[in-house]
């Protein structure tokens, strides 16, 4: 600590809120999870399966992160509610207290036998004497009734077993020890690479013919017809020649007959089909 001009002593600086407890660590992504944790994902993977925090997992040996990107340290939670009801002094100054309710008296259910049996001695036999029996005499079951059960238990066999079978002991080193994961995290992988082996073979023995390939290795036959001109203009010779000499007309007309199968109009000179 070092001495302030005039002979005091400088205080010890007070540390803020945010240096004593740090803000808590943020969300993870994928790009941070290593291959082999408790978040690895297999397949079509997203951020927001690490960032959902029902499914996000505790990292071992490190804090838990925050599933939620949170405020500022300028953000106050809460609300401030101003209290209009006297507050503490009100409740102590006046205690309302709940006086006790006396029990409702249980109503019984009706006793069916003894109606029965009454509207059978009476000389009734129809169903609908014995409904007028039933509204004329409502009979209803005593307590002592509903408490044979208590009085006289039904008899069982000495030998008899209660429950349900005990099922086989767990394995809690496996389960401790996260085994099944593991076991069905390296079958995951395994599959995952079988399947990319299979594709990459696909692709190299797999070559797909197109309409173009199949036209460079067989052309099709042309037909080398001559236009159709007059009977008087047939013997009459061209008076222009756009082509600098013999060679360049034979081999233009030549590149002209070989795409004549493949292209639209009814002289062959339109785009090129495609089916």
């Amino acid at each position: 600590m070092a001495a302030a001009p005039g002979g005091l002593k400088e205080l010890p600086r007070r540390r803020s809120a945010s240096q004593i407890c740090p803000p808590p660590r943020r969300p993870m992504t994928l790009a941070e999870v290593p291959p082999g944790s408790e978040n690895e994902r297999l397949g079509v993977a997203r951020d927001s399966m690490v960032q959902h925090p029902l499914i996000a997992k505790a990292e071992l040996g490190k804090p838990r992160r925050s599933c939620y990107t949170l405020p500022g340290y300028d953000f106050a939670y809460g609300l401030y509610i101003h209290g209009a009801d006297g507050g503490v002094p009100e409740a102590i100054g006046c205690w309302h207290s709940m006086k006790p309710k006396p029990p409702s008296p249980r109503e019984m259910p009706r006793n069916y036998i003894a109606m029965n049996r009454g509207a059978l001695k009476a000389g009734y036999v129809t169903a609908r004497e014995y409904n007028l029996y039933r509204q004329s005499h409502d009979i209803r079951c005593s307590e002592d009734d509903e408490s044979r059960f208590k009085k006289a238990p039904p008899k069982l066999p000495p030998d008899r077993t209660y429950g349900i079978l005990a099922r086989p002991s767990t394995p809690f080193f496996d389960l401790l020890q996260h085994r099944y994961k593991e076991m069905w995290m390296e079958q995951q992988r395994a599959i995952v690479m079988a399947q990319k082996v299979e594709k990459k073979k696909l692709q190299r023995r797999k070559i797909y013919e197109t309409r173009t390939t199949l036209l460079r290795k067989q052309p099709p036959p042309v037909k080398s017809d001559s236009f159709w001109r007059m009977p008087h203009f047939q013997k009459v010779g061209p008076h222009l020649s756009t082509f600098p000499d013999r060679d360049a007309h034979n081999k233009a007309f030549s590149v002209y007959r070989s795409e004549i199968p493949v292209r639209c109009g009814p002289l062959a000179q339109g785009i090129y089909t495609t089916a």
